[in-house]
């Protein structure tokens, strides 16, 4: 992302046919070529909100670490092309990062969007570290894939582990589950990985039913819900049918002991904002939240920048969803590189699989499979919503982690809705 107040560390360049590559460099080097990490990211269309907070905090670490001195005494250049939410370009353009552009090392983000590039990736035998895909290694297994989201190892079972843990801890403890999602690849999944969960823990599942992708009035499928009266009801969902679902349930005071899981979209300020008024008592999952049992070393700070170097863009306006794991997946690029004084993708690989991180996403070692070797998707409850105000979401208690009980910050209430 430019700036216009930093005009000598970045640049726009390279216009080439069907796409441009936005190359952002430091200055204050020698005559020794860049190092150069390449890669696409959803600027445009559906994914773009996603997009450019990955960005903006790629050129953070950018502008880090060109201020130590680079890697290997080098320059360090971000190529970046936009992809435009449609997998069908990511080939070519991953083709052109490594025959024009000749970059040394490849990142990406979404599942959708790195997997159509994958067998360019594995033929030339190169390393990519990817973030936000969900078991995309699962149908290549390739050595040289790492991904930066905290599914594990078993990543379609982990989007809904969470919330079926902490309801089988519950007294009286829950007998029925109602299973609600989009029908499309990310519900699906998440839905998938809900009815193993509930078939493990021994939860009646009495209502199981996808919508649309394009639903717009959801007081139907709430009602349909409500009608079962099922305990428990877990949704997969995208952000307008999340924002939709909620407002239904509010509309005709659905109850449950515990309503949410998989919806995507209540990890940013927007919607976070949007629902403030019916939020509360709401379960989902998180990446990360600023609680005390979340606190790793450099993750403040990173934030704080990201959120100056941000403000009046429209983006995300809290940073706890896409930019501990997008600055994560470019420390341990950096960091790996560093130790083996390599850019050899097997020599980086190796070391990658065999080491522990220190990141701003706290530690990470990878397994066999390039996931994390330990998952640590976070299951939370809005307790302590009131107003809109942004600054009460950086306040321990209004959002509390429930699961892992490693990071656990506090206990759910129920039912849900609270106080309702």
């Amino acid at each position: 992302m430019t700036s216009a107040s930093h005009p000598s560390r970045r640049q726009v360049m390279l216009a080439l046919p069907a796409a441009t590559a936005m190359v952002y460099s430091g200055s204050g080097f020698g005559q020794t070529g860049p190092i150069k990490f390449g890669g696409t990211l959803p600027l445009t269309g559906g994914n773009a909100s996603i997009g450019k907070v990955a960005q903006a905090t790629m050129q953070l670490w950018l502008d880090d670490v060109n201020k130590r001195g680079g890697l290997l005494g080098r320059k360090v250049e971000l190529v970046i092309y936009d992809d435009q939410t449609n997998p069908t370009l990511t080939p070519g353009l991953f083709t052109k990062l490594l025959d024009i552009d000749k970059v040394d090392m490849l990142v990406g983000t979404g599942t959708n969007l790195i997997a159509p590039a994958m067998p360019l990736v594995i033929e030339r035998k190169k390393l990519m570290m990817g973030n936000l895909a969900l078991g995309l290694n699962d149908q290549f297994k390739y050595d040289k894939y790492f991904q930066m989201m905290a599914y594990g190892p078993n990543g379609k079972d982990e989007l809904a582990r969470g919330f079926f843990e902490v309801a089988a801890k519950l007294t009286p403890r829950p007998q029925t589950v109602a299973l609600v999602g989009a029908d499309s690849e990310f519900a699906n999944n998440a839905l998938e990985g809900a009815r193993n969960h509930a078939k493990r823990l021994g939860f009646r599942v009495v209502y199981d039913k996808s919508y649309p992708p394009n639903q717009v009035d959801f007081s139907s499928v709430v009602r349909a819900i409500a009608a079962v009266k099922p305990d428990l009801i877990f949704a997969g969902s995208y952000v307008a049918d999340s924002s939709g679902l909620i407002r239904a349930a509010a509309e005709i005071k659905l109850k449950a002991t515990m309503f949410g899981g998989a919806m995507v979209g209540l990890q940013v300020a927007a919607l976070k904002q949007q629902l403030s008024g019916v939020i509360n008592g709401l379960v989902n999952y998180e990446l990360y939240l600023p609680e005390p049992s979340m606190q790793f070393p450099g993750i403040k700070e990173m934030i704080a920048r990201y959120r100056a170097a941000t403000a009046g863009q429209g983006l995300d306006a809290l940073g706890f969803y896409v930019p501990p794991t997008t600055y994560a997946q470019m420390q341990v690029l950096e960091q790996a590189i560093t130790a083996t004084k390599s850019l050899k993708d097997d020599v980086l690989a190796e070391h990658i699989h065999k080491t522990t991180f220190k990141t701003v996403a706290g530690d990470v070692k990878f397994g066999p499979g390039g996931e994390w070797a330990e998952p640590r998707i976070l299951m939370t409850q809005f307790q302590k919503v009131n107003g809109k105000e942004l600054g009460q979401f950086d306040q321990p208690g209004t959002q509390v982690i429930l699961y892992p009980e490693k990071f656990k910050s506090g206990n759910i209430i129920t039912p849900y809705p609270i106080g309702g």
